[in-house]
């Protein structure tokens, strides 16, 4: 059990927790810790990391947007940067040209037009996964091996470009990246020895030979030729899309699968009204947030709630907790369609918005169209089984029991 006291520092006004937010036992439960991070107060020193952290929603989301006291430039993990600095890692101005080409490749429109290909591609998986089985009759499936760790490995690959040797890579080599956004613990150690073996194949794969002549990553490189970027940020901002883009999607899609199949009555009502589609898929990560926290650095004092953190602090900022603060929203806990969930931050907020979520959006968007028709019911199986990220909430398993309609 944490304690909560009173910081020596800032003339003792911030409580202090001695939580391990990267323990095994909060990584497998956050929500504890997060209730006890919000509860403390508008901010909170945690005491083994000699970091402060920041939970609540109404501060939060002014700290997220407040990129010029609280810095990603030198990195948005606990420690300093370990590895090329991508565009989270990057503040104006220098951050404004790859946002703004990375903003208009992935846009609403491109990815609107895309649309016929997701569809396919989703309906192709959940065809074979149903193969079979008549109407009324049941299969049993893992959602997270079977739908979420499908989907976006074979479509967000496909749309960049990437050619299909090696895609397995994918989910491995982003979850280091993640991993090592934490604290250099046993989670890290394990990633340390295949991390310079993936890397290698990223950088790889992301060169301008290796990509196909259409995608995500050739309009990078087209933006290199025409001087929006550096031809040397053409290949680090095609990565991002890969070890940003894709186990945030999975573990976003799995995360609302398990919603529903926690809570049924919310899929009787989406397949009473359809419409309530991105609906569901936002108040799935408002519920399940796929990206816990991520850390930011004080380049001056900042005062947050009437405290101080000094300039040079590292902040962890937790939009899992954020996500359920009851100062924001009613009954945080329930998996409900009713609410609007607009507002969440798992998406983040401001210049460091996920530039990717219209991508996250039409994959979950497609899938729920193609199931939607063909699942009267969806319910567990038998228990989840997560994976342990530092940044990320992760799945092992999701065992499903679909009932086809």
């Amino acid at each position: 059990m944490s304690t909560a006291t009173k910081c020596p520092v800032n003339h003792g006004t911030v409580p202090v927790l001695d939580d391990d937010p990267f323990s095994p036992e909060t990584l497998e439960n956050p929500l504890p810790f997060q209730e006890r991070l919000r509860e403390a107060g508008p901010v909170v020193f945690l005491a083994k990391y000699n970091a402060y952290a920041i939970g609540r929603y109404e501060d939060l989301s002014a700290a997220v947007a407040n990129w010029q006291d609280l810095s990603s430039g030198s990195g948005v993990g606990l420690n300093e940067p370990w590895r090329a600095r991508g565009l989270l890692q990057m503040d104006p101005p220098e951050h404004d040209a790859p946002r703004e080409v990375l903003q208009s490749i992935l846009s609403s429109r491109v990815l609107r037009s895309m649309k016929d290909t997701c569809m396919e591609t989703a309906g192709g998986l959940i065809k074979a996964l149903l193969a079979g089985t008549a109407p009324g009759g049941q299969v049993e499936i893992d959602g997270h091996t079977g739908i979420g760790s499908k989907l976006p490995v074979n479509f967000f690959p496909e749309a960049s470009g990437i050619d299909e040797e090696g895609r397995e890579n994918l989910v491995p080599y982003a979850d280091h990246i993640f991993n090592a956004l934490g604290p250099d613990n046993g989670l890290v150690e394990q990633g340390k020895c295949k991390a310079a073996e993936y890397t290698e194949w990223a950088t790889a794969k992301c060169q301008r030979d290796a990509l196909k002549p259409e995608g995500f990553g050739a309009d990078i490189w087209a933006a290199a030729d025409r001087g929006d970027i550096l031809h040397e940020q053409a290949p680090l901002l095609t990565r991002s899309l890969l070890s940003a883009g894709v186990d945030t999607t999975v573990y976003g899609i799995s995360g609302m699968l398990y919603a529903f199949a926690s809570n049924p009555e919310q899929w009787e009502a989406l397949r009473k009204n359809p419409n309530l589609a991105r609906v569901a898929f936002d108040e799935s990560l408002r519920w399940e947030s796929p990206v816990q926290q991520i850390f930011r650095k004080t380049t001056t004092d900042v005062t947050i709630g009437g405290s101080v953190i000094p300039a040079g602090s590292r902040v962890m900022l937790c939009f899992a907790a954020a996500n359920r603060d009851p100062r924001r929203w009613e009954n945080p806990d329930k998996f409900d369609l009713s609410r609007d969930p607009s507002g969440h931050l798992s998406f983040g907020m401001g210049i460091h918005q996920c530039v990717g979520q219209h991508a996250a959006r039409l994959q979950a968007a497609s899938l729920l169209e193609q199931l939607v028709p063909r699942i009267k019911s969806i319910e567990l199986a038998a228990p989840i089984e997560r994976h342990h990220n530092n940044t990320l909430r992760g799945w092992e398993s999701v065992p499903l029991r679909l009932t086809l309609a």
